[in-house]
């Protein structure tokens, strides 16, 4: 019977390895749904990586296996191995290709990382409130001018995720002033004043956030859209995306802050743009109500047990022993 040669084993398994490599590499549900323009360079760049890791494990298990089975100690065998002292092709084979499959790997990442929105150079406009809350910028302290309070200040260039190619010299649609702070993620709306613990933005638009850290570093990621980016005390950061599919997603801090770390978490709810000015007018007019009533109350018209009524609780005493003390006093 005539033996099949090495060679064409080793390219029978080449084939298998790449085919079932490539299988698995595209086919895999590791991933979260994707919801952004980013998500799929994220995703196409983790597909190729995933399938050069199947593939070098397939070859070095599967070597060892082979070499298990086929060199292994036959019974009654005691004669010493064969002495092998190095195969210099074969070194130099196991070096070049990690080594090549390395800098082509470095190239996509870079290239990937641009189309982004990673290299964008340009300083970007900010809102007053997102400067105040910057501590240790001399923008900060100028805010109390008026003259300067009414315009946004440009500042240093920001670091993060900025505008991509295609939007590097238009404005974002939205802008989000984000805070981090232990340990909740707080989001104001510049043009319309509005504050949530959510993030609400619409479907399609090309949102700019603004982040900053009021204590500690945080980092504000969404799996779903394939970003993250660290929000730091005193240092802008930035992070601009496009959501393509509405939903609601969570946002987690992926920056250990301290001991309720693990409970920092939110939701991004991504609207069609009719539900996303649907929310945006109704909070508009709840907060504008409750700015209302609060400046309608006028203290001097309150009794001192009304005036203190709300911090009954907080003060560990009942509503009937305030009325007590206050009519004694």
């Amino acid at each position: 019977m005539q033996q099949v040669p090495v060679s064409l084993w080793t390219l029978v398994a080449g084939i298998v390895v790449t085919a079932i490599s490539i299988w698995i590499g595209q086919n895999h549900t590791l991933m979260p749904v994707q919801a952004s323009l980013q998500a799929p360079l994220v995703d196409g760049f983790f597909n190729v990586m995933f399938t050069i890791a199947i593939a070098l494990f397939l070859v070095v298990e599967g070597t060892i296996v082979v070499f298990l089975i086929q060199f292994r100690r036959r019974p009654g065998d005691d004669t010493d191995g064969v002495p092998i002292e190095g195969n210099l092709p074969l070194e130099v084979f196991w070096t070049a290709i990690p080594t090549v499959i390395v800098l082509l790997l470095g190239i996509y990442s870079v290239d990937v990382f641009n189309r982004m929105g990673g290299f964008d150079p340009a300083g970007h406009p900010h809102s007053a409130d997102h400067v105040a809350q910057m501590p240790g910028t001399a923008l900060a302290a100028t805010l109390s001018d008026t003259s300067q309070a009414t315009t946004a200040p440009r500042i240093a260039p920001t670091i993060g995720i900025g505008a991509s190619p295609q939007t590097l010299d238009k404005p974002a649609d939205l802008v989000v002033d984000v805070k981090g702070i232990q340990y909740a993620w707080i989001f104001n709306y510049p043009d319309s004043g509005i504050t949530s613990g959510e993030l609400h933005i619409p479907v399609g638009a090309d949102v700019q956030l603004n982040l900053s850290a009021q204590d500690v570093i945080h980092s504000f990621w969404v799996p779903n859209f394939r970003l993250k980016q660290d929000a730091l005390p005193g240092i802008p950061t930035e992070l601009r995306f496009v959501a393509t599919k509405p939903g609601t997603y969570p946002v987690v801090c992926a920056e250990l802050c301290g001991g309720y770390h693990g409970s920092m978490r939110t939701q991004v709810i991504v609207h069609t743009p009719e539900e996303y000015n649907s929310w945006r007018t109704e909070n508009q007019i709840a907060q504008q109500q409750n700015l209302n009533q609060v400046v309608a109350i006028n203290p001097a018209d309150l009794s001192t047990s009304e005036f203190l009524a709300p911090h009954t609780h907080d003060m560990g005493i009942s509503a009937a022993t305030l009325n007590s003390v206050v009519i004694g006093h």
